[in-house]
């Protein structure tokens, strides 16, 4: 990248907040995240530029579209700048984030606004759970099953009992840490869940299976929420730094990104990497591409990350193909400590989708925001200490769009 992008501010609402028991719905959510962007940023209304929006159902959940538009309707003071709306599942506030760098990139605007939201619990889960399989391949993904997100995962799980043999103590032990992780975030859906010695074991109580291959606590958490973030080009960034009595230097900057993409259908994928030393090589080629924007030679140049755990088998796939084990090895990096909290690469400090809770549209920005606040310093409770680069990794339907960042500190 020759084009720094520093992020200047964001916010996350509370994960936990059923915002329809408030009477309250998605242009709520949308408020909020964008009045505490720009005021955790220092950002004037007027000094935004442009507007991306990242929303996955909001059509089916709310029959609520034109969302680009809902920002200036609920924060009048925006009323004017171009905005548009983007679609990638539970990539798609990566995909916001990916258009306003490349506005910025090519000298359009200097100040954009990215934000990520998603309604879900003003329907009934069964509701929410059906409108979700829009994300693949509708009547043509192959497997009969109830739950389809829970059963293609499973089959996630089972494709890699084929290929390399796996041991179910390891998918319950990425649970068990993001969910205590999750305990130290005070915005996560479940920082005051309870467990008990059973509840990530194989035990058929506590932990019951929902599709061949996913039990209960293999399943993110899906919620009501928003994240957004502030983006700006090194010029304003300078200014902005100068105005605030900040230092460029401890801002947080992206500087690398990768994108691809596949196909919908699942086990088209499957077939295509038969030969492949990685189940999805697509994945592999977006975390390759984000390190050689980024300038380092791979995982080892990141102080923590912040990956894709719609289940637990998602989170087994990124330790693999990020290079923290040899492929098919994901396990060794769940046993010797790696991934956990002091570790030498921490995985979702935050509690990722399962502990933090997975607002679709706005698990992207998510991931860049506590990155972002890794870096610098700012995570709380969460901290890794020292950290100073970070690694997101988005994912949307059977990882058919791949989104990663890095972000680092100066």
């Amino acid at each position: 990248m020759n084009t720094p992008i520093y992020i200047l501010g964001g916010h996350q609402t509370d994960f936990s907040k059923a915002w329809s028991r408030h009477g309250q719905d998605i242009s709520d959510i949308m408020r909020e995240t964008t009045l505490g962007a720009l005021n955790q940023a220092q950002v004037e209304p007027t000094q935004i530029q442009s507007i991306h929006v990242g929303n996955a159902f909001g059509e089916l959940q709310r029959q609520q579209a034109h969302l680009g538009a809902m920002v200036a309707q609920v924060v009048p003071e925006l009323w004017g700048a171009p905005a548009m709306r983007h679609e990638g599942a539970c990539a798609s506030s990566s995909l916001a984030l990916l258009t306003a760098m490349a506005e910025i990139e090519a000298g359009r605007y200097d100040c954009v606004l990215v934000l990520g939201a998603e309604e879900f619990k003003n329907t009934d889960g069964n509701t929410a759970s059906v409108n979700q399989n829009a994300a693949g391949w509708q009547g043509r993904e192959g497997f009969d099953c109830t739950y389809m997100w829970p059963a293609a995962f499973g089959r996630v799980a089972q494709e890699y009992e084929r290929r390399y043999g796996l041991d179910r103590r390891h998918l319950n032990r990425i649970a068990e840490i993001n969910y205590g992780n999750a305990k130290r975030n005070p915005l996560s859906q479940t920082r005051h869940w309870q467990f008990n010695e059973l509840s990530f074991t194989d035990d058929d109580q506590a932990n019951p299976v929902i599709e061949p291959g996913t039990r209960r606590q293999d399943c993110g958490q899906i919620t009501d929420g928003g994240c957004a973030v502030v983006i700006a080009s090194a010029r304003f960034a300078q200014e902005h730094a100068r105005r605030t009595g900040q230092s460029l230097d401890a801002m947080a900057r992206i500087s690398g990104w990768g994108h691809r993409n596949a196909g919908l259908r699942l086990l088209d994928k499957f077939e295509r990497s038969a030969q492949e030393p990685y189940v999805f090589p697509h994945l592999r080629q977006a975390l390759e591409d984000a390190w050689q924007r980024a300038g380092v030679a791979g995982v080892q140049a990141m102080d923590g990350i912040e990956t894709h755990d719609c289940f637990t088998t998602t989170e087994y796939v990124a330790i693999d193909h990020l290079g923290l084990t040899p492929p098919g090895q994901s396990w060794q990096a769940v046993e010797d400590g790696t991934i956990a909290p002091g570790g030498t690469c921490p995985i979702n400090m935050s509690g990722g989708l399962i502990g933090c809770g997975h607002p679709v549209g706005a698990t992207g920005s998510r991931m860049v925001w506590d990155a972002a606040r890794q870096v610098t310093g700012q995570a709380g409770e969460m901290q890794i200490e020292g950290a100073r680069r970070m690694q997101t990794l988005n994912i949307g339907g059977s990882c058919a769009t791949v989104v990663s960042f890095v972000v680092e500190r100066g």
